[in-house]
C-alpha cells in the first residue's frame, strides 16, 4: 500500500471538485440530477426528447476515461483488475439491476443527493456503503478471496 502524501491527495481532491462541478453545473443548467445509472438508463429505455444531453453526458465519461489511460497507461488496472472478464461484466450487470432496484446509484443519491439534503439519499447511501463493507469482509476473509 502507498503511503498518504499531501502531492498524492491532489488527484483525488481535483478528481472530486470536478465532479461536484459537473454535478452542480448539470442540476444548474439542466435540471437533471447527475446519477449515472438514471442517465444511462434513459438511454437505454429511450425518453423523448432527452436523448442528445444523456449520450453527450455518457459520452463524456467515457472519453474522459480514455484520455486518462492515454495520458497514464497504468491509472487503470489490466482489464478485469485480475478477475476473469466474464466476472467482471456479471459484477457489472448485478450493479446496475442494483441501482435499478434502489432507484438510483451512489453518484445521484451519494454525490447529488446528499448535497440537496435528501433523507431518502441519506438512506440509500448508507446501505450502499454497509453493503460494500459486508461484500469486502465476506469475500476477503470468510472466502479467503485474493486482495
Amino acid at each position: 500500500m502507498n503511503e498518504f502524501t499531501a502531492i498524492g491527495a491532489i488527484g483525488p481532491l481535483l478528481g472530486g471538485v470536478l465532479i461536484g462541478l459537473g454535478a452542480s453545473l448539470l442540476l444548474l443548467f439542466n435540471g437533471r440530477v447527475a446519477g449515472i445509472s438514471g442517465v444511462f438508463g434513459g438511454l437505454l429505455f429511450r425518453k423523448p426528447g432527452d436523448t442528445a444531453w444523456r449520450a453527450a453526458f455518457v459520452g463524456g465519461l467515457l472519453l474522459g476515461g480514455l484520455a486518462l489511460v492515454a495520458a497514464h497507461p497504468r491509472a487503470f488496472p489490466p482489464a478485469g483488475g485480475g478477475g476473469s472478464l466474464g466476472l467482471v461484466i456479471v459484477a457489472g450487470l448485478l450493479v446496475g439491476c442494483g441501482a435499478r432496484l434502489g432507484s438510483g446509484c451512489t453518484s445521484g443519491h451519494g454525490v447529488c443527493g446528499l448535497s440537496r439534503l435528501s433523507v431518502r439519499s441519506l438512506v440509500a447511501t448508507v446501505t450502499f456503503m454497509a453493503t460494500a463493507a459486508i461484500t469486502v469482509y465476506v469475500s476477503r476473509h470468510l472466502l479467503g478471496a485474493a486482495r
